[in-house]
């Protein structure tokens, strides 16, 4: 099996920039579409950002698009979230997630079969 562990999440002022890690174990870590997801209580998990297995394409929530980033370093088995202009309506548990997915269902978070304990990002007012 593969495991994820996310790192980096924290409290910060908006307008602020916090950047995520999440490093895979494991020997193929190129073979999976990589993705983001967050979620607050009573909320069902919403997509932020995904990345091919080779780090070429991209993909975003519109809520996102402009101010996240998300790469990919596959020598290091890690997928990084950079968080830029952040709002208070960000604040949720952030999942990182792994899959052998079509690109076309990559926002789709039944498609992913890995994924990681969370990492909460706070975003104060």
């Amino acid at each position: 099996q593969v495991q994820l562990v996310e790192l980096g999440g924290g409290l910060v002022q908006a307008g602020g920039s916090l950047r995520l890690s999440c490093a895979a174990s494991g020997r193929t870590f190129s073979d999976y579409t990589m993705g983001w997801f967050r979620q607050t209580p009573g909320k069902e998990r919403e997509f932020v950002a995904a990345v091919s297995r080779t780090g070429v394409s991209t993909y975003y929530a519109d809520s996102v698009k402009g101010r996240f980033t998300i790469s990919r370093d596959n020598a290091k088995n890690t997928v990084y979230l950079q968080m830029n202009s952040l709002k208070p309506e960000d604040t949720a548990l952030y999942y990182c997630a792994a899959g052998i997915v079509n690109w076309f269902r990559r926002d789709r978070s039944r498609e992913y079969d890995y994924w990681g304990q969370g990492t909460q990002v706070t975003v104060s007012s």
